[in-house]
Parts: structure tokens; C-alpha cells; sequence
């Protein structure tokens, strides 16, 4: 099987390093690929650049916008995901498409390794790797963060002996991960439960106060469980989604700070945005009390649940989650 690796590639510190730290102290060949899951911010262009500035010998980028909407996002609104009953799966929800399309790179540019820039303290490694045995069990799967304890300040050093081309910096309190369904953002002082957020944590929310005298009323049409129009004019789920963050989010909806219950049996403390996501779930939730009869309801309700945690807790492939 070829030793080449093929990586798991967001643009960010350390997915740079590992490209560069991959070859220098393996020797073997990176393939990186980035996914877009709607999470805006830089060109996509740009980050395939820089991956191969970096070292790759090469960098693929795969719009999954839609892929993503439609068959991950979609089935969270019909089974109005909250885990804990709160948390729309922001992160958990990419992570098995990330998998899909990390494997069908693999095959594609020969690689036998995969891997990936997650540490040991977030369940995303957890989520990675089920899905990669459950998909590719042949495939060897490498985490340098987590295997070679890499800190923020070491991957600093090591891009600034390497001259990897990234901007970085030391004193950067959060860690953010963010898609079209939403936003998560962790570390710094918000792990300190009596430290509010401060207003540079948000991104895609407005400040509640702001427009509190100009309310906007939308009305959202489903048809079958599926949303399908956003008053009155025809839009795909992505469309709905992008929409409703953009509306939703300016008037300060979708805003979480919850304390969760990471899979590896920690607590951790997040802030959340998803204008969109809460606006679907919470009306198809709605449509649901209004249709469906109590038994099937109560039992709907027991079901959604448990998609939920197994979509939390990396089982997107698994018998259960698929039955």
C-alpha cells in the first residue's frame, strides 16, 4: 500500500505544520484536502495554495456545500437534533462527511494513510477515526497533534523554523470551528464558567439589543419535512439555511452557551451560534406538535434523541444510526 498521507487540510496552524512535519520527519508524501462546508471566511483558492506552499504535493478542494445540507443537515432538522437539548451539532455533523471524502481521496491519489489535526481532548478525534474504520478499516490512521503532543506555542515554532507560510499568533484565546450550520468556539477564558463571552466572540449573531425594535418575520414552508421555501420564494436547503443565518443571526437568534458532555467524559464549555439551524429546528419542531399524534410523537421524540447522541458520539456509520 503507498505510504503517501492524505490529510484532513483547514488552512489553520496546524494542518500547515503537519503538511511540513509529515515530510520532514516521515518522508513521505502529503495529500491535502480541504472541504467547503459553507464556513466562509478565506478563498478556497487561497487555502489550496497554501497547502501546497506548505509542502503538499497536492491540494484538493471539495465543494460539499450542498452535499452537506442536504444529507447531514437536513436529516438533523427532521429529527430535531439538540444534543442535550441544546447543541445542533455543529461540529459533529461535518465530521463523518470530512471522513467520506478524505477515503474517496484516498483511493483516488493512492494513499494509505490518513490523518488529522485533532488533539486528545475533543471528541472530533473520536469522530474521525470511528469513521474511518467504519468506512476504511485498511487505511492507517496518523494524528501528529495528538500523538506527538503539540502545543500552540511548538506548531508557532515550528512554522517559524520551517518558514511555513501562515499567519499566526500566541496570544489568541479561542479555538473556532465553523461550517453553514453553525459556529463553535471554545478555549481561553470561557473556561472560566463566571467569564461572559465578549462581544469578539460572536460572528455570525448580531447583539440581541441591536435591532430589537425592528423585528423581522419570516415564514418558513416545509413540505414533507423538508424546508422549501422562505416566505413564499422557492429555496434549496442550503439556501434556507444561508438565509435564515443571515436574517436570523441580525436579529441575535441562535446564540448557546452550553456546558456539554464531551464523549470522552469531560465537560466542556461552548459558545455556539446558529441562526439557521435553531430557526429549522425549532419550527419543524412546531409543525411536528401540530401533526403528529401523541404516541407517535412521544415515540419520535425517544428516536431523536438517540440520533442525536450517536451523531454525537461519532456513529454516523453505525448499524443503529443507519437503521
Amino acid at each position: 500500500m503507498s505510504e503517501r498521507v492524505i490529510l484532513a487540510y483547514s488552512g489553520g496552524l496546524d494542518t500547515s505544520v503537519a503538511i511540513s512535519w509529515i515530510g520532514k520527519e516521515t518522508g513521505r508524501e502529503v495529500v491535502a484536502v480541504a472541504i467547503d462546508l459553507g464556513q466562509g471566511g478565506e478563498d478556497m483558492e487561497v487555502v489550496r495554495q497554501r497547502a501546497l506552499d506548505c509542502g503538499a504535493v497536492e491540494a484538493v478542494v471539495v465543494d460539499a456545500r450542498d452535499e452537506f445540507a442536504e444529507q447531514y443537515c437536513l436529516p438533523a432538522i427532521q429529527s430535531n437534533a439538540l444534543y442535550m437539548d441544546r447543541y445542533p451539532l455543529v461540529s459533529a455533523l461535518s465530521r463523518p462527511l470530512i471522513v467520506k471524502h478524505l477515503v474517496d481521496a484516498a483511493r483516488e491519489h493512492g494513499g494509505g494513510i490518513v490523518a488529522h489535526g485533532c488533539t486528545g481532548k475533543g471528541n472530533d478525534q473520536v469522530r474521525f477515526e470511528v469513521g474511518f474504520a467504519s468506512l476504511a478499516p485498511d487505511l492507517e490512521v496518523l494524528a501528529p497533534v495528538r500523538d506527538y503532543a503539540w502545543t500552540r506555542e511548538k506548531a508557532i515554532a515550528f512554522a517559524e523554523e520551517n518558514a511555513i507560510p501562515i499567519n499566526v499568533t500566541k496570544r489568541s484565546p479561542f479555538s473556532i470551528d465553523q461550517n453553514v450550520w453553525g459556529r463553535a468556539v471554545e478555549t481561553g477564558f470561557l473556561e472560566h464558567l463566571w467569564n461572559a463571552p465578549t462581544k469578539d466572540v460572536y460572528d455570525y449573531t448580531e447583539d440581541p439589543t441591536v435591532n430589537w425594535s425592528t423585528p423581522d418575520e419570516v415564514i418558513v414552508g416545509f413540505d414533507k419535512g423538508v424546508p422549501v421555501s422562505i416566505d413564499g420564494n422557492p429555496v434549496t436547503v442550503l439556501q434556507a439555511i444561508e438565509q435564515l443565518n443571515e436574517r436570523a443571526g441580525a436579529q441575535g437568534v441562535g446564540r448557546l452557551d452550553v456546558v456539554e458532555d464531551r464523549l470522552v467524559g469531560i465537560k466542556s464549555r461552548e459558545i455556539y451560534e446558529a441562526p439557521g439551524a435553531m430557526v429549522l429546528i425549532t419550527a419543524h419542531t412546531e409543525l411536528e406538535h401540530v401533526t403528529l399524534e401523541r404516541e407517535l410523537g412521544r415515540f419520535k421524540r425517544t428516536t431523536d434523541q438517540k440520533w442525536g447522541e450517536l451523531v454525537y458520539d461519532g456513529l454516523w456509520y453505525s448499524p443503529l444510526k443507519t437503521a
